[in-house]
Parts: C-alpha cells; sequence; structure tokens
C-alpha cells in the first residue's frame, strides 16, 4: 500500500516540503496530556507561531480518526484539546489506533516515527521519556529512547523529564549509539533546571555546527537520531533542590495511588505542577518555546547545506 493511504500532509507543509524548505516537527502529546486546558491550545499554537518567527514551518504531528496528520489545523488542535478519548500513542500502538480510525496524540516516539515517513529530519519537544526511578525493578524505560536508536531524526529538548533517572537514562542512549549533544551546555539540561551533575558527550557551540554533525551522521549511513539538549531560559529555571523535593513528594504520591504505564508521567507532571503553584508549567511551556526557535535554526541550516 502506498504511504498516502495513511498519511495526510497539511498544504503548507507539503508545499514545504516540495521546496526544500526547513520544517520543524512538533509533538501532539502535550496538547490532550500534557497541559490543562487552555493552555494546552494555547501553548501550541504559540509554540508553532515561534517556529514560523525563526523562519521555518512547524509541523505538529498527531492521528485524527485513523489518519497520521503531519500539519494540523486550528480545528484538530481544539479537537485534541478537549477531547478526553484521545489517546496517548507510542511506537506499540501506531499500527492498532490507524486500523481501528481511532484519534490520538503522539509521544516522542511516534513522532519520529511519522516525521520521518514525511521526511522531516528536525523535531522539537519540550523533554524526552527516558529510564523511570525504580527501573531496576519496573523495567519502565520509555520507547523514546529506542526510537532514537533506530529513526533518523534529530531531537532538540530540554534533556530528560526530571522525574527519570537521568545518569540511566544517559547510559541507556550510550548503549543504544545515540550522540546526547549540549547547545552551549557541557552539562545535561534537567528539564527545569539547566544543572543535572551530568555531563553531555559533546558540547556544541552553533545550529550550523549541529546541522553539519546531522549531515555527517546520516551520510556516513549510521541510522538513529541525534538528542540535541537545550537548557531552559535562565529566567524560568527553577531551583534544582526544590524540584527534585516536588519531584519525589510526586513520585510517592503516584506509589501510594499505584499510577503505573503510560498514565504516569501526565500524573507526575500534574502533580508538580500542583506542587510548586504553577511554576513548573510555566517553565515547561517557555522550554518548549525555546527549542521550538533552536529547532527552526538547525532545520533552516540543514535544508541548505542537503540540497
Amino acid at each position: 500500500m502506498k504511504l498516502n493511504n495513511y498519511l495526510d500532509i497539511h498544504p503548507e507543509v507539503e508545499s514545504a516540503i516540495n521546496d526544500k524548505l526547513p520544517i520543524v516537527a512538533l509533538e501532539s502529546t502535550i496538547i490532550s496530556h500534557g497541559m490543562p486546558y487552555p493552555k494546552n491550545i494555547e501553548t501550541a499554537k504559540n509554540v508553532e507561531e515561534t517556529v514560523r518567527t525563526n523562519n521555518a514551518v512547524p509541523a505538529t504531528i498527531a492521528i485524527i480518526k485513523g489518519r497520521l496528520k503531519v500539519g494540523l489545523t486550528s480545528k484538530e488542535i481544539e479537537f485534541l484539546a478537549t477531547n478526553n478519548k484521545v489517546k496517548k500513542v507510542s511506537r506499540r500502538d501506531l499500527a492498532v489506533t490507524v486500523s481501528q480510525q481511532l484519534s490520538g496524540s503522539t509521544t516522542v516516539a511516534s513522532t519520529m516515527i511519522i516525521a520521518n515517513l514525511a521526511k522531516i529530519p528536525v523535531f522539537a519537544t519540550g523533554g524526552i521519556g527516558g529510564v523511570h526511578r525504580g527501573a531496576e525493578n519496573t523495567f519502565d524505560i520509555s520507547a523514546d529512547l529506542e526510537e532514537l536508536s533506530r529513526t533518523n531524526v534529530c531531537v532538540v529538548c530540554a534533556g530528560a523529564k526530571a522525574i527519570l533517572d537521568l545518569g540511566l537514562t544517559l547510559e541507556y542512549l550510550e548503549t543504544k549509539g545515540v550522540p546526547v549533544l549540549g547547545y552551549k551546555t557541557s552539562e545535561l539540561p534537567a528539564f527545569y533546571s539547566s544543572k543535572s551533575g551530568f555531563n553531555v558527550d559533546y558540547r556544541i557551540e552553533s545550529p550550523l555546527d549541529i546541522a553539519e554533525i546531522l549531515k555527517t551522521k546520516w551520510g556516513l549511513s549510521i541510522n538513529g537520531g541525534v538528542l540535541v539538549t537545550n537548557p531552559v531560559p535562565k529566567s524560568f529555571e527553577l531551583d534544582s533542590i526544590v524540584m527534585n523535593d516536588a519531584i519525589n513528594k510526586a513520585i510517592n504520591d503516584s506509589n501510594k495511588e499505584k499510577i503505573t504505564g503510560k498514565e504516569i508521567t501526565p500524573y507526575l507532571l500534574s502533580k508538580i505542577n500542583e506542587i510548586t503553584k504553577g511554576k513548573s508549567l510555566d517553565a515547561n511551556i517557555r522550554l518548549i518555546e525555546n527549542n521550538a526557535a533552536l529547532a527552526a535554526k538547525i532545520a533552516i541550516h540543514f535544508s541548505k547545506i542537503t540540497q
């Protein structure tokens, strides 16, 4: 079967693909599972506008009634933001969601897959999933890490989500051969804060250098993604000690309530926002916009050097 039997590309995005213009893929989990209404709609539109302001074309990705959507209309964004039956879709869920004509928001892993199908090499998100705390007992490891090892997409983020075991996440990425680049930083950002105590593999100073690394890696037929970590803007950075206390409290609450699987991340993010009186949500929004701006710059350089 042809790919367009499954894929709907928004005319603006399709035109950009045909003209080899810079495009930034964006995930949709933040719309349906990551933020409360109406902040979710507002953030989705602001992130798209950030990409446009930085001279690239946004392509928010989701699944609507069994169709893989690359680029959403305002109506589709509102549907994701207000429909509580929208599923959170990762790699394992894609085929079932499409074949059953269901609707879903895409995680980092599934956004990477769909972006790659549409030949969009640069993707901006907030933070990736990773190895959860206590994974030595639960084996709870995000599919995002496996996807980074196999799919040729550059993921721009503020590090792995701070609720995770950052050290083990880095170890997993190393085992899978995924380069972790720090944009103007030698230290892995910890999502809400710029400091984690862990080093990235390489500090890179410019979007052009990152684009050159992508071109070289894939030109050498070394399959898999590249993780670009971009610290949260300093004016929205939260104290790491305060955040760790909030995270530990949220994790304890989740254990008491026996929250597991794909429900754990949205639960923890909501709890942390409650504990920090909204400061974590503000930081989350700003870091996503910051990542979208950097991704646009990388996409611009990549499109120029690969034409």
